[in-house]
């Protein structure tokens, strides 16, 4: 059961109109806000930081990102917030073969060299103790310029905050995230766990 009860959509008007965001990011707003929203100054704070980071400036395109969350996510074991990353990488145009084989992304053809060092940086950036060192740093670099290489690591600090919120909260998952983790994510033994709804 979720630590703290999500409060209703409507509760905080400004909150609500900044969280149309995620009506295009996932299709409805998610159980981590509403909680968020208790403090209002923190759901806002947090909605315009997930914009700018998760805003599309090219190469490092909108599934990437997801992407990049999944595979952060998924280092941290994170139920909750991979599965919003999955849904959400998804409806950015991921493929199913894609979104089923991101964690096998290294003997995969399915990714380019650039996604692989981009992901490589995702697992050792979030990894306690970090593990980025200069040959992951080398072949970054190798394939991202500087602007590239701070949205990619924005993504992944993004959500090592939101990793820890949704793992120590448990928020309860929607339905939406719980269908795309189970079609996407249930074959490398993905399980909704603390995050289910308890009647």
């Amino acid at each position: 059961m979720a630590l703290v009860t999500p409060l209703a959509q409507d509760a905080n008007a400004e909150v609500a109109e900044l969280a149309k965001f995620f009506n295009e990011t996932l299709g409805f707003c998610p159980n981590s806000v509403l909680t968020m929203q208790i403090r209002p100054h923190i759901a806002k704070a947090f909605i315009n930081l997930n914009k700018a980071v998760m805003e599309n400036h090219g190469r490092v395109t909108s599934e990437v990102k997801r992407l990049i969350g999944y595979i952060t996510s998924a280092n941290t074991g994170c139920r909750y917030c991979e599965a919003h990353t999955i849904l959400a990488a998804q409806r950015y145009g991921g493929s199913d073969e894609r979104l089923k084989n991101i964690w096998q992304f290294r003997q995969s053809t399915l990714f380019t060299d650039a996604e692989k060092a981009a992901f490589e940086f995702a697992l050792a950036a979030s990894s306690v103790p970090n593990a980025v060192d200069h040959t992951i740093e080398s072949q970054l670099k190798a394939h991202w310029d500087d602007g590239e290489i701070v949205e990619i690591l924005g993504v992944v600090a993004l959500f090592g905050y939101l990793n820890r919120w949704n793992d120590s909260m448990a928020t309860t998952l929607e339905a939406g995230a719980i269908d795309a983790g189970e079609s996407y994510l249930a074959h490398n033994q993905w399980q909704v766990g603390k995050h289910q709804t308890h009647n």
